[in-house]
């Protein structure tokens, strides 16, 4: 019986699951990466990565948990920012800043950023996708309380074994934010 044992074994060992999970969502990330045109390992499209329908489900919860953490590690840095200095490292004013009551406040503030980001590093192993989740991704979904991700299945299967094949990607802006408003017609 399979009483309250959730997940999907994929086939694999329980550390050979993680590791599939945190790659594919560092793929998904890496995707949002800029790219000179026509260069190898360019994505088709960016922020979306085909796979198996059983793996797109499976990581879903990894990249959405992901995406929260960076949200909220966001919300962190914008409070930090107001007693951050413009000065240049190691330079007479950033020194005097560095030993001044701001900077005590300013590490309080960025305490729970840096606690977000280290987090984030831990669930994906990559902290390069993680850069570009806090640079690129987090802010675009900024306002959206979840729902990150869409799974859309394809028609054709996988060559090979004929698996089921289905994309993982990010959503664009809020479904109402890309209907264009109506305009009533005047009555004349």
């Amino acid at each position: 019986m399979r009483h309250r044992r959730k997940g999907r074994i994929l086939g694999r060992s329980p550390s050979h699951q993680r590791a599939l999970l945190r790659n594919l969502a560092a793929a998904l990330m890496l995707t949002e990466q800029e790219f000179e045109p026509g260069e190898p390992g360019a994505p088709k499209v960016p922020g979306r990565i085909v796979t198996t329908v059983a793996k797109a489900k499976e990581v879903r919860p990894l990249v959405e948990r992901c995406v929260t953490i960076a949200r909220h590690g966001l919300v962190a840095e914008q409070a930090a920012a107001a007693f951050a200095t413009t000065a240049e490292r190691d330079s007479a004013e950033w020194k005097q800043w560095r030993q001044s009551d701001q900077w005590q406040k300013w590490a309080q503030a960025m305490a729970p950023a840096v606690t977000a980001r280290r987090r984030v590093v831990t669930l994906l192993g990559d902290k390069q996708a993680t850069r570009l989740l806090f640079e690129k991704i987090a802010p675009r979904f900024a306002d959206r309380p979840g729902g990150y991700t869409r799974i859309l299945k394809l028609a054709t299967p996988r060559l090979g074994d004929a698996g089921p094949r289905a994309m993982l990607e990010f959503v664009e802006e809020s479904a109402a934010a890309k209907v264009a408003p109506r305009v009533e017609m005047a009555q004349a």
